[in-house]
């Protein structure tokens, strides 16, 4: 029996007429239109207030001083806050004769004509995040970026990978949280003063009336809180204490005994590659140049779920091989001076610091000296405990990186002496100003010097330090009889210290060759 027949549809019975497939033909496009419009609406969407949108730059030198590490999600500050802040609070910045943010330290790049040539000094990173509130966060090279000048009538030169000698990172932190405490920052208050600096559109000024200025106060005065115990013992110019804020922001610490002091001074970060497996920080504690990076990255305040580990990555790779300055040409310099120094470094330094001719490799280049041998300050060897050790262990669990190479040591690590010049002051709290005084005893160092000054003494190898002030500005003073601050160690005879004078000349014009 056959199988009774359906009937088909009117479509495959009979072809469409004219008239029908116009209209099939009109819905098909309107459908499409439609779908387009939606995926380009939600792209806008998408692009303009939720996707997280960092600032990037071709050039590598431009990523350094202006590029993202991920700071901005975990510490960040919305830009126009940021950049009301110093307008609306100008008490609450260093009273030293300059202003806005280059009164911390910041560098700020200038034109010919003195104009700024970018809308942040170097070291801060710019990063959309959800609502159109760009972020404002630190990076690399805040700490690692700074000027240098032969006399007063240069102009400062910006040199990428020095260390950043006139920075004061702790009072920035300061500054912000003043201003969350002061009465005065209320959202009336800051949209009045944003709003004579921008046009917001209307999410914009929303995201910040409802969301961003009440959050920043909230969280500043929180940070504030827990960080209290940094600013009874402030770490001051050109140094950081690098694992106290650790401490107490992200592990909670409150025991004295596990909150000692430990400032250093901020190092130079060109020429890493010859670094590869030597022991790294002052103390010597990890010998992963990839793992010091990411916990400089969370030191400078990412998160460690907001590091961003490609764009790290990029500067690492820029970074290994980047060159120390050279000796500026017309500078003083007595080349015959130099040769006869070379045979006194490679007697009393190479061994530990070693020869640019073999990449300053040598037998203990990057190995700790115990405390007892080296006697310089114990402090920032005390502060790294193997507790907090053990609490770093815990970061990163659940992130595509994690530390492994943390170690406690015993004293402190010898450096290879690249650019030796261009890293005053001098030992690892930067208690000693010039190279000249690291050659005395420490009897004959200067207890209290000035610091922050970009002119550079090129007889003493050193950034002037006796003047506490020069064309308007003041200069910090350092105390030596700090705790933590002591400049004693590294002297004796095998230090050089008891050399006659004319060996000391000669050896400080051959470290100018480095």
């Amino acid at each position: 029996m056959p199988l009774p027949r359906h009937p088909l549809p009117r479509w495959e019975m009979d072809p469409p007429t004219p008239v029908e497939r116009h209209i099939r033909d009109r819905r098909r496009r309107r459908a499409f239109l439609a779908f387009l419009a939606v995926a380009a609406l939600a792209m806008f969407v998408y692009w303009r207030y939720l996707a997280d949108v960092p600032r990037d730059y071709t050039r590598v030198e431009d990523q350094f001083k202006y590029g993202s590490i991920g700071s901005e999600q975990g510490n960040g500050v919305p830009y126009w806050i940021w950049k009301v802040l110093p307008e609306m609070f100008p008490e609450h910045l260093p009273r030293n004769g300059l202003s806005g943010y280059e009164a911390l330290g910041f560098v700020v790049e200038r034109d010919a004509e003195g104009r700024p040539l970018h809308d942040t000094p170097v070291g801060f990173s710019r990063r959309r995040t959800v609502g159109r509130v760009e972020l404002v966060g630190l990076n690399c090279a805040s700490c690692h970026v700074s000027v240098y000048r032969g006399s007063e009538s240069e102009e400062p030169r910006v040199t990428l990978g020095m260390p950043a000698h006139r920075l004061d990172l702790l009072s920035y932190f300061g500054f912000l949280i003043r201003c969350a405490r002061d009465p005065r920052f209320t959202t009336d208050n800051l949209m009045a003063a944003i709003d004579r600096r921008a046009s917001l559109d209307p999410i914009e000024r929303l995201a910040y009336r409802s969301v961003a200025i009440p959050r920043t106060r909230e969280r500043l005065l929180a940070v504030g809180g827990r960080a209290e115990r940094l600013f009874e013992h402030p770490s001051g110019v050109g140094r950081i204490d690098t694992f106290t804020p650790y401490k107490l922001i992200q592990f909670g610490y409150r025991d004295p005994e596990k909150l000692r002091p430990g400032n250093t001074d901020l190092p130079s970060i060109w020429n890493q590659k010859i670094r590869g497996g030597m022991q790294l920080h002052w103390d010597g504690n990890n010998t992963s140049v990839h793992e010091r990076n990411i916990s400089a990255g969370i030191g400078a305040g990412a998160s460690p779920t907001s590091i961003d580990l490609a764009r790290l990555a990029r500067i690492e790779a820029w970074l290994w091989t980047l060159p120390p300055p050279k000796w500026p040409e017309g500078w003083k310099f007595d080349a015959g001076l130099a040769e006869r120094g070379a045979p006194i470094y490679r007697r009393y330094c190479a061994d530990c610091h070693g020869l640019p001719e073999e990449d300053f490799q040598g037998r203990r280049v990057g190995t700790v000296v115990p405390i007892g041998e080296i006697g310089t300050d114990p402090e920032r060897l005390k502060s790294y405990t193997v507790d907090f050790m053990n609490n770093q262990y815990s970061l990163g669990v659940d992130q595509d990186w994690r530390f492994h190479a943390f170690r406690k040591t015993g004293g402190y690590a010898n450096q290879p002496l690249d650019g030796i010049w261009a890293r005053a002051p001098y030992l690892h709290n930067g208690s000693v100003p010039t190279l000249r005084h690291l050659l005395s005893p420490a009897a004959e160092r200067p207890g209290r010097f000035h610091v922050g000054d970009d002119v550079y003494d090129q007889d003493a190898l050193g950034f002037s330090w006796e003047r506490a002030g020069r064309g308007g500005v003041t200069f910090p003073e350092f105390d030596a009889t700090r705790l933590g601050d002591s400049n004693a160690g590294h002297e004796g005879p095998a230090y050089g210290t008891d050399l006659p004078e004319a060996d000391k000349a000669a050896l400080l014009e051959y470290l100018k060759t480095l």
